[in-house]
């Protein structure tokens, strides 16, 4: 089964791109568009995902792992599921042993609709804190060791962003103790500087996570600030990476180098340079080894250093240059 958590309106019996009401589905693995009839009780799903994502000894309290995956714009329910699909195949290929979860937020199957998706994100993004992490955290106990990654695509970023800064401004969530563990972010649609260290939009973010990592390529044009859709927009971390002030616990990853050497095996993949990662088996291992989070950032053999305190996703042992 996958477990999705959805804020999308229905109309005729269908999902639809626009903002509505809070549905938590359960998908059977052989239906490839989701449904309103997929919809459970949210106490259900809660449970249901807790049970999936437990693994290793559980003698003395539940262990575990749930990663969320936020899609970005553009982006209709089936790609979603299918990218949510590859993104659990990868992890589990390097063995992840928990379970990947999607927020689905009204995305439209529209290019030119940037404008109105991110106008959506904001609006639905404060629920993914107070219907979901949320949520979770209050049906862990102090010797309950289930951990929460984020894993954020694209106009995701914005959503994980807006959620965390427009949680700490709601009283009746900031009240309560939520976490996340690991924040990962593929071609982040949102402002460099915004991700500054001491920058109020991201501050919650920093603040509500143990460790962000920034995963750019350069040559993504859907980023571009010559893409139409985009215009006027300033650049953004999944192109240029974060700024050189961050704090310590966010770590930026450029992947250009390794993407632009092997453009020939990502040539069928739509925005190949910007939705790549969810087809490569050296991503997989990088972000598995990264929700893991029992190795130093700087000793995951999927990676060198680079310039500017950056870091390169690398094959091990492949010659450089």
């Amino acid at each position: 089964m996958d477990y999705i958590f959805c804020v999308r309106s229905i109309r005729d019996g269908e999902f639809i791109a626009e903002p509505g009401a809070n549905y938590f589905l359960k998908i059977p693995s052989n239906v490839k568009h989701p449904k309103p009839t997929h919809q459970i009780n949210k106490n259900t799903w809660i449970k249901a995902v807790m049970a999936e994502a437990r693994h290793g000894p559980q003698d003395d309290a539940p262990v575990g792992d749930i990663v969320v995956y936020i899609h970005g714009f553009n982006t209709p329910m089936f790609t979603m599921l299918e990218r949510q699909r590859l993104l659990r195949k990868g992890l589990e290929k390097n063995g992840f042993e928990g379970t990947v979860i999607s927020f689905d937020w009204p995305s439209d199957d529209m290019a030119l609709n940037y404008l109105e998706d991110r106008t959506d994100a904001k609006m639905t993004a404060l629920r993914l804190v107070d219907e979901g992490i949320a949520s979770f955290a209050a049906m862990q106990t102090p010797d309950c060791r289930i951990n929460l990654h984020l894993v954020a695509h694209s106009m995701g970023s914005y959503v994980v962003r807006e959620a965390f800064d427009d949680a700490d401004d709601r009283p009746q969530v900031a009240s309560h103790s939520w976490s996340v563990s690991q924040v990962l972010l593929l071609s982040g649609d949102i402002s460099a500087s915004s991700m500054a260290a001491g920058a109020s939009k991201s501050s919650s973010l920093y603040r509500h996570c143990v460790r962000l990592t920034n995963y750019f390529n350069p040559f993504d044009d859907v980023l571009s600030l010559s893409n139409v859709k985009r215009i006027g927009v300033s650049p953004r971390v999944g192109r240029i990476g974060l700024p050189g002030l961050r704090p310590d616990k966010a770590v930026n990853i450029n992947t250009g180098n390794y993407f632009d050497a092997n453009r020939g095996k990502f040539a069928g993949i739509p925005n190949a340079a910007h939705t790549w990662y969810f087809h490569d088996d050296l991503m997989m291992e990088d972000m598995e080894r990264t929700i893991r989070g029992d190795t130093d950032r700087h000793q995951i053999p999927t990676r060198l250093p680079g310039s500017a305190g950056n870091l390169v996703l690398w094959p091990v042992g492949a010659p450089v240059g």
